[in-house]
């Protein structure tokens, strides 16, 4: 299935969705967005609590040249009003989640960052799941829309942080068309630092969710926030 979302090669134009918009990675990722000129809409199932994250990303965004607005709504409301829709609910939140929006979500690039992961004490692990991955359960529960896999990898609290100006950090785009994967490397390409980069069909979701268990683990041993970067020549 071709793209039907047609926008210049850096990305401008577009709305981008954020279910989950209020928790910290979906709000950073808002944040950064807006920062580099895109209109968001913070989704949640409170949209009052949406409305409220929103003024307080926009009153951080007074000192960004040439940022956007960001926007709170319902996330039905976020997802209808959308050229992209990021989830970026808690995992728990998964599968009600997008069952509930299945409608509103028919038709578009739908972006899962959701990591299929449970703690214990010996710390994170990631849990099995039927369909092999988040994104593939999203694409089952979603088969009106073209789900694609990527932001798995990046740190919520360097996002969050706008004096941080290089987030130093390859995004591994994940999805069945080329076109709708190009859309969501131009999203990664916007925010500084970061880099977009095609890893493969949406069935290889699995290894790339279950590697954030490994950087939560350095992160905690190292007290950082490890992203990851491939190298090699061509890239």
């Amino acid at each position: 299935m071709m793209s039907d979302v047609s926008i210049p090669d850096d990305g401008s134009g577009l709305t981008v969705g954020v279910l989950g918009g209020t928790g910290p990675q979906g709000r950073g990722l808002a944040l950064r967005w807006a920062a580099s000129g895109l209109e968001v809409v913070l989704g949640s199932r409170d949209s009052e609590r949406a409305e409220q994250a929103a003024t307080e990303l926009n009153q951080e965004l007074l000192t960004v040249d040439g940022a956007a607005t960001v926007r709170g709504a319902g996330n039905r409301d976020s997802a209808a009003a959308a050229d992209v829709v990021v989830v970026s609910v808690p995992f728990d939140a998964h599968r009600s989640t997008l069952s509930d929006l299945a409608e509103a979500l028919e038709g578009k690039i739908v972006v899962d960052c959701v990591n299929p992961l449970a703690f214990d004490k010996q710390g994170p692990f990631v849990v099995d799941l039927d369909e092999g991955s988040a994104a593939e359960q999203a694409q089952a529960i979603l088969p009106g829309s073209r789900v694609i896999a990527a932001f798995h990898h990046v740190s919520a609290v360097l996002l969050a942080d706008l004096s941080v100006t290089d987030l130093d950090t390859d995004i591994l785009v994940l999805g069945e068309d080329r076109d709708d994967v190009a859309v969501v490397q131009q999203l990664a390409d916007r925010i500084p630092g970061m880099r977009g980069l095609f890893g493969g069909r949406l069935r290889n979701a699995g290894q790339v969710e279950a590697l954030t268990a490994n950087l939560i683990a350095i992160n905690r041993r190292y007290k950082t926030h490890a992203g990851i970067r491939i190298t090699g020549q061509g890239l």
